[in-house]
């Protein structure tokens, strides 16, 4: 499994990491994901953002209880970069995420 933050959602877009035309679009959607993240309780105080692909989900995800933020912030990026063409498919994504933040705040609140 690729630890790369960048390189791991690249790959799950079906883009080659080594291919960077789409890195700074990436990486704003990203950042996007982890400010909305950083409402729900993850991450550093003072927030999180990454600027390369050097940065690695060890350093954001704290607990192997929460490595569905990896699926939330490719699926938050999914939607910002490369929305569905169908409204079947996006409000299955809509929904999706919506499940994922309800069990992250639900996460945050049992182990504090």
């Amino acid at each position: 499994m690729i630890d790369s933050i960048l390189d791991s959602v690249k790959l799950n877009l079906g883009i080659l990491p080594e291919y960077t035309a789409f890195d700074q679009q990436l990486l704003m959607s990203i950042n996007t994901a982890f400010s909305v993240l950083h409402q729900l309780g993850i991450g550093p105080k003072d927030g999180y953002e990454i600027n390369d692909n050097s940065t690695t989900w060890a350093k954001l995800i704290p607990k192997p209880r929460l490595n569905m933020i990896r699926s939330y912030v490719f699926l938050k990026v999914k939607l910002l970069f490369d929305p569905p063409t169908t409204s079947f498919l996006l409000d299955a994504y809509k929904q999706q995420l919506q499940e994922m933040e309800w069990r992250i705040r639900s996460e945050i609140e049992c182990s504090t």
